[in-house]
């Protein structure tokens, strides 16, 4: 299953500095998941987290 980063860098929501910076949060300790630290740091808003949970519900349908 494709990391949610990668979606949204997919889906030109995100750059792929801004999912290293993510992560690189993450790694240093914070405990959130991915899309709150993304929203935090101003990379994203609802709209593409909505986005993200529409893709990946139409990708997972078999056909």
């Amino acid at each position: 299953m494709e990391k949610i980063g990668d979606v949204l860098v997919r889906i030109g929501a995100m750059t792929g500095e801004q999912v290293e910076e993510v992560l690189r949060t993450q790694k240093a300790g914070d405990t959130r998941i991915f899309g709150e630290i993304a929203i935090e740091l101003g990379y994203i808003n609802d709209e593409a987290l909505r986005r993200y949970v529409e893709i990946v519900h139409q990708e997972k349908k078999p056909g």
